[in-house]
């Protein structure tokens, strides 16, 4: 359970997910939030990304997912 003051220093509400982090014994957590396929308002730096990415689809620097598992070692 979070502690209330938590809570709400976060801004977070009933059901939002957080991720929570250890480095030198102390605990960082940080509300995360999950983008609906449906949804289709993207925040500056993930509207960055995606055009990134397609700049890369684009200049036909693409690997298959078969190339990047055995890549990885999977």
């Amino acid at each position: 359970m979070i502690p209330k003051r938590v809570f709400d220093a976060l801004k977070l509400r009933a059901g939002d997910f957080v991720e929570v982090s250890a480095e030198g014994g102390r605990l960082q957590m940080r509300p995360k939030r999950l983008v609906d396929i449906e949804d289709e308002v993207l925040m500056a730096g993930e509207a960055v990304a995606v055009r990134r990415g397609e700049a890369e689809i684009k200049a036909g620097r693409t690997k298959s997912w078969r190339t990047v598992k055995d890549e990885l070692g999977r």
